[in-house]
């Protein structure tokens, strides 16, 4: 009698246990995550990123949407690659997908996340932006740098008039002349030097690579950051590169902050004059929400003198190299330039409004060939649903601007180079429209975006005002290769060299 319950006993306790689960189904049902590729046990989907990983996720986008989800490693990553769903995430949704993903990059070369890209949302970051907008790049400090802005700008084109004739490849003297303008007007000195024989600084060719290799490492897709348990082999060597460059930059900055500090204890009076003084003052504040450490000062110091040297500088030169392949654009821009401006001086930053061509072709520019081909990632803080998806606490977020640029629903041929696409258009670049976003948007939108566009218009526009390019011999403008090397920014993968010929009178330069 007892044995013959048993099976009775066992299918009562399985009807009970599925109708517990169908409960528990009700309460919790199955999210609804976006579409995506299956991933592969342990590693996810990092199989299916190449070396150029905007193109990659691209290519993924044509499949499955302008919104999925792909698995790295253990963690879920979202991309959005469309104008709409950009807006979703920096807009809509902005409060929660405001932070950034603890990553490699941020810990070992931005001072343990004391910077403004890497930085978590949260106290700091606030703080931190509140310093940029009143210390850098408020109207009043940007009016007061632009003697020197001009002065580097004069300088800057004397040199290039001074190899006139002679084969230039301008990604070095685009650094150049941009860590000078940031140097003096954040550090109030340049701080590096082109002479062997000055031991006290940083040699200039040290200091670009050193700001080349931040961009590059701090792009990378580091397999220790999706599968942790695998970091301590550091299987791509990233880590240790980023610890080595660490080391360098320190050490400039170390010594920045020390001569700083010297003046000010040997000066009977001393002055703030620049924002490294502004920090160190703020630093002794001690109603400060979120004391500045020298660390932290580093941080937002090194995020300064970076972003300022390598966004403007790719700009320009992925503006050359499209202009060289699109030689009617530049019989448009001068024709602009002569009627405008005319051959008796140079191109000041207050002519911008009156150059509408000229703007055209750097909005085109930036379309084609954004700074972030995909913008730095962005981090849920909490659950949240998007178009329709459920996006979990802890997922990355990665917007491919590369994508969006080419986005056939907002653009007309949008693998043509055409500035006539925004002539008489209002397309603002600074973040309100979402199929163009050089600077990103919301809050984590790069603060620095007025001063970037002062430093990119007003060079362009003085180098076609004051050269024509010319290919160097037995090289077409079909020859010109337009692949990215990528990075936090993409630049050209060959930089190009090319003979500047001067067109204005010789004394101007």
């Amino acid at each position: 009698m007892e044995n013959s319950s048993w099976p009775l006993l066992a299918l009562l306790h399985l009807a009970a246990l599925a109708f517990l689960s169908k409960i528990v189904f009700r309460r919790h049902p199955k999210p609804n995550l976006p579409p995506g590729p299956k991933p592969w046990p342990v590693i996810g989907n990092l199989n299916l990123l190449g070396s150029i990983p905007h193109r990659s996720l691209h290519l993924l986008s044509q499949k499955y949407g302008d919104i999925m989800q792909l698995k790295f490693g253990k963690f879920p990553v979202v991309v959005a690659s469309s104008p709409e769903m950009a807006k979703q995430f920096l807009k809509v949704h902005d409060t929660v997908f405001a932070s950034r993903p603890a990553l490699a990059a941020g810990k070992y070369t931005s001072y343990n996340y004391s910077d403004m890209t890497w930085a978590p949302y949260g106290p700091f970051w606030r703080q931190a932006r509140k310093i940029y907008l009143s210390e850098v790049f408020s109207a009043k400090k940007l009016e007061s740098w632009e003697h020197i802005r001009i002065e580097e700008r004069h300088n800057f084109l004397a040199r290039l008039y001074s190899l006139s004739g002679k084969p230039v490849i301008l990604r070095p003297h685009l650094y150049r002349y941009n860590l000078s303008s940031i140097s003096r007007m954040v550090l109030s000195s340049k701080y590096f030097s082109e002479s062997e024989h000055d031991k006290s600084v940083v040699k200039l060719d040290e200091l670009q690579e050193m700001v080349e290799e931040w961009f590059l490492l701090n792009g990378v897709f580091n397999i220790g950051d999706w599968i942790p348990w695998l970091s301590f082999l550091d299987l791509q060597g990233y880590v240790k590169r980023m610890k080595a460059l660490q080391k360098k930059l320190d050490k400039f900055f170390s010594y920045v902050i020390n001569d700083h500090q010297t003046r000010i204890a040997t000066e009977k009076d001393p002055v703030q004059g620049d924002v490294v003084d502004a920090l160190l003052q703020l630093a002794e504040d001690p109603n400060l929400e979120v004391k500045l450490t020298s660390d932290r000062i580093k941080g937002l110091l090194q995020g300064l003198v970076g972003a300022g040297t390598d966004t403007a500088a790719t700009i320009i030169e992925w503006t050359i190299h499209e202009l060289v392949k699109n030689p009617h654009v530049i019989e448009k821009g001068k024709e602009e330039l002569d009627r405008v401006i005319g051959r008796n001086r140079w191109v000041e930053e207050n002519d911008s409004s009156n150059l509408p061509y000229i703007d055209a072709i750097i909005m085109e520019s930036m379309r084609l060939h954004p700074l972030s081909t995909i913008l730095a990632p962005h981090y849920a803080m909490e659950d949240c649903k998007v178009a329709g998806y459920d996006i979990s606490k802890g997922t990355a977020i990665l917007i491919n601007t590369w994508s969006i640029g080419r986005d056939p629903n907002s653009w007309d041929a949008p693998n043509e180079f055409l500035p006539e696409r925004f002539v008489g258009k209002e397309i603002d670049p600074t973040g309100s429209n979402f199929a163009l976003l050089p600077f990103g948007s919301g809050r984590r939108r790069c603060p620095g975006y007025n001063l970037g566009l002062k430093l990119v218009r007003t060079t362009f526009a003085n180098l076609l005002h004051g050269f024509n390019f010319k290919l160097v011999d037995g090289m077409r403008p079909k020859d010109v290769c337009m692949e990215e090397l990528y990075g936090l920014t993409a630049p050209p993968k060959e930089p190009l060299a090319l003979i500047m010929e001067p067109i204005l009178p010789k004394n101007f330069y």
